[in-house]
């Protein structure tokens, strides 16, 4: 079911009964293990491909090399040779697109047209590196403000932390990736890369490509670390800045793992959609339908919460139903499909443990929620006008990473702020409706990273900063916003008292 043609690849899997066995990227060596995970596609959960399970004394060995070797080459490396190497990289992501497309269906789960759009997204992200170079620029500091500093002057520098340990999702693997590497590169930082478990070879294949454009290659790594067991990578001292994506449990426990360091953490989300009553009801009803099932519900700004002013609520609801009803849910290769599986069999069972602690608290299935097969569910809208009860169900307290949403109604503008905000998580948040007056009180008054209007929540390729607050995240992803995470300002203050310098009246 995988297939890799591209015979830039050829030097790191090789090919045994259908399944691919691949390498891990060790700073400039592609290494096999001793030992290898199983890695299933969530489209039928046959086994596709295994990958080294690397131990510590392997990870280790490439630490070393990364930091005492790694961060000084990459760092000179002028800035625009940089660049030079990261247009490489686009352009040889371009030529061996098909694969990295099969890689995220196949492995992600994704249909194609999910998985051509992040590849694209991807692609571009490499590209507009340039747009992060901007902010790397430094300041001059006169000293004469200050009677104890006159007669000397500073410069205020950027430069790169050193080594950037980048831990990336599941549901992005790719894009991702990409990102987190373009901003710490350009920067001038090393990086390793923890790819996530359950679908790797999109990374793998990546890794490759940023060989082959020469990119510095103690520079680079890809660790194919087991989660559970990379507790010692993210508490290495040799690791400067750890950029995490993931749910915020998993956020925490890195947090209290890592000792000091610099982080930018883009955790849980789960976003709530408020929709006023002069709102255009069939184009909100389309984008509110899209922020639920989009990728399975399995994105950081999926729409979980849908807050519908009451005089159109019985309208809106109605019109919502029918969208998420037609939602053709099956194989992501057949391109009749709208919706694929989730990652794996836990999440369907996370899904339906929510359903029915919904339903068991009062709240009223209106549309889908049935589980079709091992990996596979219809996406699912739960109406509660109840408001105590809805504080009290699992998808209003947690983020479940599926395709269900809640859905209630709301009398007032500060009804609906204090439901929003009400969950601990705040990434997203989207509003529909035409009285921007009224728009603006609540973009005023909610507790979230980002606010879209008129539109579903959507990163895309982060040219708009995103990020969260309370259990949504530290720091921002971003075209010219993360690159100022992976990056220190030095002061470095000039003494020329006594030297004629500045003559003060």
């Amino acid at each position: 079911m995988l297939s890799v043609k591209g015979g830039v690849f050829a030097g790191i899997y090789e090919v045994s009964d259908g399944v691919y066995r691949f390498k891990a990227y060790a700073a400039g060596e592609w290494v096999s293990g001793r030992e290898f995970t199983k890695v299933r596609s969530p489209i039928d959960l046959s086994v596709i491909a295994e990958v080294p399970r690397l131990s510590w004394e392997e990870v280790d060995r490439v630490l070393d090399r990364v930091y005492r070797v790694g961060r000084w080459r990459i760092r000179d490396t002028p800035g625009w040779r940089r660049l030079e190497i990261l247009e490489r990289i686009a352009d040889l992501m371009e030529q061996y697109k098909d694969d990295l497309v099969n890689a995220l269906v196949v492995n992600g789960g994704k249909t194609r047209s999910q998985a051509v759009g992040e590849v694209e997204a991807s692609i571009d992200r490499l590209r507009r590196a340039d747009l992060d170079a901007r902010k790397i620029f430094g300041e001059y500091a006169p000293g004469d403000w200050d009677p104890t500093t006159l007669e000397t002057e500073a410069i205020v520098r950027r430069e790169p932390y050193g080594v950037v340990l980048a831990i990336v999702p599941f549901n992005y693997p790719l894009f991702d990736a990409v990102s987190k590497f373009a901003y710490s590169a350009v920067a001038g930082n090393a990086v390793i890369v923890k790819p996530p478990s359950a679908d790797p070879i999109p990374i793998l294949l990546f890794a490759k490509l940023v060989e082959e454009a020469g990119f510095p290659r103690e520079s680079f790594a890809v660790l194919t670390v087991p989660g559970a067991e990379s507790d010692r990578l993210v508490a290495d001292e040799r690791v400067h800045v750890i950029s995490f994506t993931g749910s915020s449990s998993t956020g925490k426990r890195v947090l209290a793992t890592a000792g000091i360091k610099q982080f930018i953490m883009e955790l849980g989300g789960g976003d709530p959609a408020i929709v006023l009553a002069d709102a255009d009801l069939d184009f909100a009803a389309d984008r509110v339908a899209a922020g639920i099932y989009s990728y399975a519900g399995q994105r950081c700004d999926a729409i979980k919460l849908v807050l519908v002013e009451r005089p159109i609520y019985e309208e809106f609801v109605g019109r919502l139903v029918d969208r998420l009803a037609k939602v053709r849910v099956g194989d992501p290769r057949d391109p009749d499909t709208m919706m694929g599986p989730l990652i794996d069999p836990s999440a369907a069972d996370e899904m339906m443990g929510a359903v029915e602690d919904a339903l068991s608290k009062g709240g009223r299935l209106l549309v889908g929620g049935r589980r079709l097969g091992p990996t596979y569910v219809e996406p699912a809208l739960i109406e509660v006008r109840d408001k105590g009860a809805l504080r009290q169900m699992k998808l209003y307290r947690e983020e479940v990473f599926a395709p269900v949403a809640l859905v209630t109604d709301f009398s007032t503008e500060e009804e609906a702020v204090e439901l929003a905000n009400g969950r601990k998580y705040g990434l997203d948040a989207a509003i529909f409706g035409w009285d921007m007056d009224r728009i603006r009180r609540l973009t005023r008054l909610l507790e979230f990273g980002a606010i879209y209007i008129n539109d579903m929540p959507r990163h895309g390729v982060g040219y708009y900063p995103f990020g969260g607050r309370k259990e949504s995240g530290i720091g921002r992803e971003g075209i010219a916003y993360s690159v100022e995470y992976v990056s220190a300002y030095k002061t470095i203050v000039f003494n020329f008292r006594g030297r004629g310098v500045w003559k003060y009246e």
